[in-house]
């Protein structure tokens, strides 16, 4: 993960809120890191490099509330805004994700996500690296 993380320093991470297409110099990496990981640190990594279509086939199979939160991050951000609250409420009580209003932020990225506030920006990278970090210590486990 280091060589992603490197080619993509999380400060230049998904920098739209609602991404046109994946990141290309990140999909090749990506492709390599997410052989050896748990489904939800995949679906993670695939929503770093903004490849949506593949963090939703893996968000969908995960039948608990990290996948749901995947899910509804990934809706959120392909605009399907409806789709993404449908999710946020199956993933209710995740013990990662208590510090926030999910549904507030979902409300805001809705609003403004065609001028992509940095402000809304920065929210949903502490969002992706709030859970990606519990992933990562649920899978050492």
């Amino acid at each position: 993960m280091k060589r992603l993380f490197d080619a993509i320093p999380f400060d230049a991470s998904m920098p739209e809120l609602c991404p046109a297409k994946p990141n290309g110099k990140g999909v090749e990496l990506a492709l390599e890191v997410t052989a050896d990981v748990s489904p939800a640190v995949a679906a993670g990594i695939w929503l770093y490099v903004d490849d949506l279509h593949r963090s939703h086939e893996i968000s969908q199979s995960i039948n608990e509330a990290t996948g749901a939160y995947w899910h509804a991050i990934m809706h959120r951000r392909e605009r399907d805004f409806w789709n993404s609250g449908y999710w946020l409420r199956k993933r209710e009580g995740h013990p990662a994700m208590r510090w926030y209003d999910s549904v507030d932020f979902l409300r805001r990225v809705e609003r403004d996500s065609a001028s992509n506030p940095n402000e809304l920006v920065e929210m949903q990278r502490t969002e992706w690296k709030t859970l990606f970090e519990w992933c990562i210590n649920q899978e050492v486990k």
